[in-house]
């Protein structure tokens, strides 16, 4: 095999893993709601839209970098996703998914029109890192190298606070059975809160990272939550570390589709996963049956 196809190769599965690792981020977040919840949320994407317009904005003004955003977006669409949680679907637990569906929905509508309105269609970009990083004979762009290693830190971080901390516990067991973690004391009302507030969180931290590789207007998040739930799909619904798995997965493929077809191959990718794990393992690759 001629040497230049193998390291155009392995250029295309470095940047796929690190795009990966921003998809995981946000599908990670997809993935926390629906385990606690039972809820796939259409408007989880509108929430990655919102992080990527509350950097652009700060970066605009001079206020804070990219970077340092991140201590705005997290917490404030944290917030916003505990009021989502609190006065919308917390009253549509006990409903049958698809009314809690079309509420997602109709709530991705009206806040995409609300963007639209606030900062029109245009495009935005946040051009902060420049240049390449040479690794080997890989030139690797420094804006998805340090996204993809805050993407993976706060990921980290989100599964490690779900594993070790009394409330990521409470999480955990409200997610496995819903009545036993009542019956042991858990506040599922509030764990429910926290849940999709963090899973809010995630996605907003997701949007600051996407700001720095994509150029992005409201319309941005129905691109973002069509991967996501291809990767919750493949990963397995309600698995954190397979959503994980399933994002580097989908981030690779995206880029070796593009490079043997066309980039417009590509953006159908998602739809292709999709098709093909719905037939072979429904499941996804650590799901369980529920």
């Amino acid at each position: 095999m001629d040497s230049e196809y193998v390291l155009a190769l392995a250029q295309i599965i470095t940047s796929g893993l690190l795009i990966g690792a921003v998809y995981a981020l946000t599908a990670c977040g997809l993935n926390l709601i629906f385990g606690v919840m039972s809820i796939m949320n259409m408007a989880h994407g509108e929430l990655l839209m919102l992080g990527a317009f509350t950097t652009y904005g700060l970066f605009s003004f001079g206020l804070l970098n990219p970077i340092a955003s991140l201590l705005v977006s997290i917490p404030l669409l944290f917030l916003f996703g505990v009021v989502l949680q609190r006065f919308l679907f917390e009253r549509m637990v006990s409903e049958s998914p698809f009314p809690t569906l079309l509420m997602s929905f109709g709530l991705s509508i009206l806040i995409v029109s609300t963007g639209l309105l606030a900062w029109s269609a245009n495009y935005r970009s946040i051009p902060y890192f420049s240049g390449s990083l040479l690794i080997g004979e890989l030139a690797l762009p420094r804006a998805r190298l340090v996204t993809a290693a805050i993407a993976v830190a706060l990921t980290a971080g989100a599964f490690l606070f779900l594993r070790s901390t009394r409330i990521g516990k409470a999480v955990r067991a409200t997610a496995q059975n819903t009545m036993a973690a009542r019956a042991c004391g858990i506040d599922v009302r509030r764990v429910r809160m926290i849940a999709f507030g963090l899973g809010a969180a995630m996605a907003g931290a997701a949007g600051t990272l996407i700001s720095m590789n994509y150029a992005f207007n409201p319309d941005v998040g129905q691109v973002f939550v069509l991967k996501c739930f291809a990767i919750v799909i493949l990963g397995g619904l309600g698995s954190f570390p397979g959503a994980f798995i399933g994002a580097l997965i989908l981030g690779v493929v995206e880029g070796l589709t593009g490079f043997i077809f066309t980039s417009q191959v590509s953006e159908i990718a998602s739809y292709l996963l999709i098709i093909f794990v719905l037939l072979l393992r429904p499941t996804g690759i650590l799901g369980l049956r529920r």
